[in-house]
Formats: structure tokens, sequence, C-alpha cells
């Protein structure tokens, strides 16, 4: 099992390019969104429930992902999921009505969502062996992959259909996994003693929950999922406000997601340092706090650029939110609190596309998209009244 420092950065490069093939797959799909609403001819609250289904088949699988971590291992896991997420991701295009899309949004819900836990898992491990706060880096790289793959969406929308842009994600995704998958095979997790070599790993666990770790971690869930919301929304709606709302073309519409990427990746690749210089329960106050005023002027704002600069802001103040809830419930209980975490942080995935496209066909998408910057607010209420039991 890996030890030294070059099957440390061995596995590190391995499981980066996981989180960057996550996040290009994801971006390519939601910079479609507007189209294949038109194609399937959605109102804005049957598209919220199709919608659904990607947070949906996400919860579903977390809970599972994380006992098949336990058993098999999450470097096996991670691989298995990203074949799934690949493959799936060219499906959307094949659907003509909201019910037949929600379907197949279910399947690449859950490989999505497995994914994520068991990389997340994997990455948990090795920054305990590492002993240096790094997984804002790997959230970084899927923000990274999240830019480009919507960047590369705006460019080709006006030439290629979503058919074919889908399959190409696809077929790109599959050679990333076959490359990136036999390397992260080849490497073992991190001893569990690495965490601390001078305590067994499950005395770790036992004071934890001597000391309300698993209340705890539903805090940290919270967070994420209070983070999660604002992802979705940017995700699925930011695209469709500035194409509806501020008669943005497509590719500036696709580039509305791109801004928000980029800010998020610039945010997590100072992560490190920002936890090392202010600490845990600073970083997700502050962050909280420029998220909700970002988003404020996101979906407030009377001008596409004004607005496109409110979704940098909000993507730099969310960017550190989701890593620290994810890694502290990990550091607690491992693969099981990862899960718990990113269950409740993607149920935020999970309420946000029907909330606000029920809440855009009652009042309208940019009042909807206030949601976001409110429950930023949340966010930043808890990081203040859990400052002393979140950590340095």
């Amino acid at each position: 099992m890996p030890g030294g420092s070059r099957d440390l950065s061995r596995l590190r490069v391995a499981l980066t390019a996981f989180f960057a093939l996550d996040g290009f797959v994801f971006a390519g799909w939601v910079v479609r969104i507007p189209a294949i609403k038109q194609q399937t001819n959605a109102s804005a609250g049957a598209l919220g429930l199709a919608l659904l289904g990607v947070s949906a088949g996400a919860v579903i699988t977390m809970t599972l992902t994380g006992r098949l971590c336990r058993r098999y291992g999450s470097h096996p896991v991670t691989v298995v999921c990203a074949v799934l997420l690949s493959l799936s991701v060219s499906l959307p295009p094949l659907t003509h009505s909201a019910p037949a899309l929600g379907a197949v949004l279910l399947l690449f819900g859950a490989a999505y969502g497995g994914i994520n836990v068991a990389f997340n898992s994997a990455a948990v491990d090795l920054v305990a062996a590492l002993r240096r706060p790094i997984m804002p880096s790997f959230h970084a790289a899927f923000s990274l992959g999240g830019m480009i793959g919507a960047g590369l969406g705006g460019l080709v929308a006006g030439a290629l259909s979503p058919t074919r842009h889908l399959l190409g994600l696809s077929l790109i995704g599959l050679l990333v996994t076959a490359v990136a998958g036999r390397a992260l095979l080849r490497q073992e997790p991190p001893a569990l003693a690495e965490r601390n070599p001078s305590s067994p790993p499950e005395t770790h666990r036992a004071a934890a929950r001597r000391t309300g770790g698993r209340g705890l971690v539903v805090v940290f869930g919270l967070i994420a999922l209070c983070t999660a919301y604002g992802e979705g929304a940017m995700a699925d709606w930011g695209a469709l406000h500035l194409q509806q709302d501020l008669a943005a073309s497509s590719g500036v519409a696709a580039a509305g997601y791109a801004c928000f990427a980029l800010a998020m990746t610039v945010g997590r690749a100072t992560g490190t340092t920002l936890l090392e210089r202010l600490g845990r329960a600073r970083t997700v106050i502050a962050g909280g706090t420029v998220a909700a005023v970002g988003m404020l002027l996101g979906s407030l704002a009377p001008s596409v650029w004004a607005a496109l600069t409110g979704f940098a802001i909000t993507g730099l103040g969310l960017a550190n939110l989701f890593p620290v809830a994810v890694e502290r419930a990990g550091a607690l209980t491992g693969p099981s609190g990862v899960a718990v975490a990113s269950t409740l942080g993607y149920g935020g995935m999970l309420l946000g596309p029907p909330a606000i496209g029920f809440m855009a066909d009652w009042f309208s998408l940019p009042a909807a998209l206030t949601s976001v910057a409110a429950l930023a607010a949340v966010a930043t209420a808890i990081g203040v009244f859990t400052r002393r039991t979140m950590g340095a």
C-alpha cells in the first residue's frame, strides 16, 4: 500500500483526473439544457421535475456507495461509476418528453452521486496521509473540468447538435477512465494507520462518536446542502436565466456557467492556503457571505455583464464550503461520513431544481434565484454558531 511520497503523488494525480472528468462531463450536459428543454417542449415546472432525476439518482445511491467503498474499496468503485457516468451522459438527447428525460437523468444522477462519494472518500484518506488540507485542490480540478466543459459547450452549441456533442463527451470520458482508472487501480488506499500513527484508526472513530461526531457530520452536511443548492441552481438555471431574462445568445448564456466555474476554480486552487491561514470556520463564514452578495447581483442585475459578474462572485464565495464540509465529515467517520454529508449536500440539488422551477412559474426566474443567496446566508450562520466545534 502506498506510503512513499511518490506513491501518494501518483494517487493524487489519478484522483485529480477523475475529479476533473466529473466536472467536465456534468458541465457539458448542463450547458445543453436550454436545447434539451426546447427539444422536449417542457415548461419550466416540467423541466424542473425532469432535472430532479439527477439529484434523486445521486441521493438514492450515495448511502449505498459508502457501503460499497467500505466493502470493495473506494478506488474500484470510482472507476465503475466513471464508466457509468460516461455512458449515461449520451442519453438525454435521445429523449423527446419530460418524463423520458427524467428517467435517463435518474441513471445519470446515480452514476454522478456514486462517483462523488467514491472519489471523495479516496481523497479524504489521501488528505489524512499527507496531513495537509488539500481537499480544495481536488474540487478545483472538478471546477476546472466544469469550466472547460462549459466553455467547450458554448463554442460548439451553434455547430453541433446535443446528440453529437454529448456523444463526444461520452467517448472522452471513457478514454480518460481507461487511462486514469488503470493508474488508480494500481494504487491501494493509504494505510489507515497513516491517518494517525500514534493511535489505532478505530480509536479515532470511537472518540468522534463520544464527542458528538455524528452530530457534527449532520452539521457539515447542512453546509454542503446550502452550497450544492447554489451549484445546482447555477448549473441548471444560470444559462436559462441569461438567455430568457436578459436576451443573451446561446454562447454567452453558456459562458455564464463558465464564469461561475472559473471563479470557483480560482477559489479552490487557493483553498489550501486560505484554510491554513483562516481555518475552517472563518473560511465558511467569509465564503457564505461573499456568495450571498454575489447571487443577489447575479439574479437581480438588469444587464448580462453585471449578472456574469455576480455569477463569478458567487462561485468565489461557494468555492471552499463543500470541500470543507465533506473533508470534515470523512475525517470523523470515514466513507459513511462522506456519504452522509454528500447525501445531505446533494439533497440541495434534489431540492433546488424543482423549487426554482416552481418559483419561476409562480413569480419569476430572477426572484427564484435569490433563494441561492438566502441559503448561502444560512451557511454563513451555521459557520458562526459552530465555529468552536468546526475546528481550526
